[in-house]
């Protein structure tokens, strides 16, 4: 049995399309490890397929930390038995692909985003520059890359000319598990997935709450947590804004199965966001859950073919508070889009995703 080393710069504790990644590579027949940061929040391990390899790190952000992470990387896979690597992303990559040079040893690339287009690097022009020259002195050497969305497929071909094969990340569909909403639903939910960080119009999301009779669920941490926190103490909100913090996957879901709308209102303030196809729209189709969104090019690729929600052009919080008022008590809209969902999940799952994963094996394995 082919050993394969899959690497990812976080701890995975919720990291749902690395977990489906793995399966599908169990699935096919290979022994899989998982090399991941060691979790700080001493869970064991989720996944009982593979095997889990806890690297330890000491810094915690900035050029320290990324070094030290792919140092810890291309030492781990130098003198572990392994067949292929698996790089999650640029920042886990140099030491994969160093130590699959010097080994002989084929390497899959999967950008899961633009990732020197991110927001955390437009402020900082020296860290992006080094980031594009690192992804410049790679990227044409790599044979099997992947990733999620067509604008990045497109990218890495203009640029680099490679042929990147498209992985999105849709919810593993399971046998009978259609989950059915009817409404009115016996509570007024809106639910929000996925990291807090700048230019996703939280801060606006919280405040139009104060005009909207429902619960918003924001399910996740980042930068702007301590933000959300006070605005939510200052406008009294504490009983219709709860932060449910760091969920596993499972959990995340069981909120939305609950939710009358999901939301995802990034803007378009960097490449990265515009471009972006979140984890979130497929997870709110999933649970048959009407979408409110803004329109950036691929998310409205799938809202409008499916017509499974509605549009907020310039999210701000009078914006927001009068679709979702518009939306919320309209039973008859929500049903309509509910219903449609379902018939999308027979498109959107993640066996129709990961025929692409199976080429490349086989590919590797000629």
């Amino acid at each position: 049995m082919k050993r394969i080393f899959v690497c990812v710069s976080n701890d995975v504790y919720n990291d749902n399309r690395v977990k489906k990644t793995c399966t599908s590579l169990y699935k096919f027949g290979l022994e899989v490890h998982l090399l991941c940061l060691k979790s700080k929040y001493n869970t064991p391990n989720p996944y009982s397929n593979f095997v889990l390899h806890p690297i330890k790190h000491i810094f915690k952000k900035n050029f320290p930390y990324y070094a030290e992470l792919n140092i810890r990387i291309f030492f781990s896979l130098l003198f572990k038995p392994l067949d292929i690597i698996w790089a999650n992303d640029l920042d886990t990559l140099l030491g994969c692909f160093l130590v699959s040079k010097l080994r002989n040893k084929p390497i899959i690339y999967d950008s899961h985003e633009m990732f020197c287009q991110v927001a955390e690097l437009q402020d900082n022009p020296k860290a992006q520059k080094v980031w594009l020259g690192l992804e410049k002195f790679m990227l044409p050497k790599l044979k099997y890359v992947i990733t999620v969305c067509e604008p990045i497929k497109d990218y890495f071909k203009e640029r680099y000319n490679i042929e990147a094969k498209i992985v999105r990340n849709i919810p593993l569909q399971e046998a009978n598990n259609s989950f059915v909403k009817t409404f009115p639903m016996k509570e007024k939910i809106i639910v929000w997935q996925g990291a807090t960080n700048i230019d996703r119009s939280l801060e606006d999301i919280v405040l139009a709450m104060k005009n909207i009779e429902a619960k918003l669920y924001i399910m996740g941490r980042g930068d702007i947590i301590k933000e959300l926190e006070k605005i939510i103490t200052a406008n009294n909100l504490e009983n219709k804004v709860i932060l449910t913090g760091r969920l596993t996957f499972e959990q995340m879901m069981a909120y939305t199965k609950r939710a009358s709308i999901g939301l995802s209102l990034d803007r378009p303030t960097n490449e990265n966001y515009r471009i972006s196809l979140p984890n979130k729209i497929f997870e709110y189709i999933n649970t048959s859950t009407p979408i409110i969104c803004t329109p950036l090019p691929e998310i409205k690729k799938i809202v409008e073919k499916y017509n499974v929600g509605c549009f907020i052009q310039e999210p701000t919080m009078k914006n927001i508070s009068q679709t979702i008022n518009s939306v919320i008590n309209n039973n008859e809209l929500l049903q309509t889009w509910s219903n449609n969902s379902l018939l999308a999940q027979k498109d959107l799952s993640w066996q129709n995703e990961e025929k692409a994963i199976f080429e490349i094996i086989q590919q590797i394995n000629k």
